[in-house]
């Protein structure tokens, strides 16, 4: 299945409690996309994401995020270097 990238800046730090909520806003949404989320990258600023997904398509994953209500700036597909 294909790698989707999703990049974010914030633009006050983002707090432990914004992000629980918003995970919490997409957890309905992952299911309904086919969508799995894989790890998130968090700037030691939080004010800057990088998450990767799983997912048949970028498309399926702006669903998510928009759904969800949650901010991004850019979703793209990857390929993975150096799977371990």
């Amino acid at each position: 299945m294909p790698h989707i990238m999703v990049e974010r800046n914030f633009d006050t730090p983002l707090t432990e409690e914004d992000l629980k909520a918003t995970e919490a806003r997409m957890v309905p949404c992952l299911d309904l996309y086919r969508v799995r989320w894989i790890r998130s990258y968090w700037s030691a600023d939080r004010r800057r994401m990088i998450c990767e997904y799983e997912a048949p398509d970028a498309a399926s994953v702006k669903s998510v995020q928009r759904e969800a209500d949650a901010k991004f700036e850019r979703v793209w597909s990857a390929d993975v270097l150096g799977e371990p």
